[in-house]
């Protein structure tokens, strides 16, 4: 049985990226695995009531960040209070915007921005209950043109 999900980052500049989440999202490092030579086997954060994990790239092992694969696959998406300012933040520590903040058909004021370390963050703030039957029928609207 599945207890909990903590998402992993492989990043280039654990260190640096620490530091960045601290700073971009207010997140607490509770700890990490140094190699002598500085590189991160292993750290954790706690963002709100999640725990994030990540490590330093070690290619010898094919672990590799977005940054060697030139782009991501994943967004990881933070649902906070007040998504404009969280934006602000992100970008003042050295984010990039990838898609500026917006009301949605979901429910949701929405923005998204890139770190310095090529993970992107989905930032969403609720604005509107919606129901899944009403958000389908809002989303074929919207497809359809």
């Amino acid at each position: 049985m599945v207890h909990d999900v903590f998402p992993y980052l492989r990043v280039r500049g654990a260190a640096q990226a620490i530091d960045f989440y601290t700073r971009a999202f207010g997140a607490t490092e509770l700890f990490r695995l140094a190699e002598p030579g500085g590189r991160i086997g292993h750290a954790e954060i706690k963002l709100g009531t999640a725990t994030l994990m990540l490590a330093d790239e070690h290619p010898e092992y094919g672990i590799v960040g977005p940054q060697a694969l030139n782009g991501t696959t994943v967004a990881l998406h933070l649902h906070v209070d007040d998504v404009d300012t969280l934006m602000r933040q992100a970008v003042e520590a050295g984010a990039t915007v990838v898609r500026e903040a917006k009301d949605e058909f979901y429910g949701e004021r929405t923005g998204c921005v890139r770190d310095p370390f090529g993970h992107e963050w989905l930032l969403g703030q609720e604005i509107e209950r919606v129901a899944p039957e009403e958000m389908q029928r809002r989303y074929t609207a919207m497809v359809a043109g």
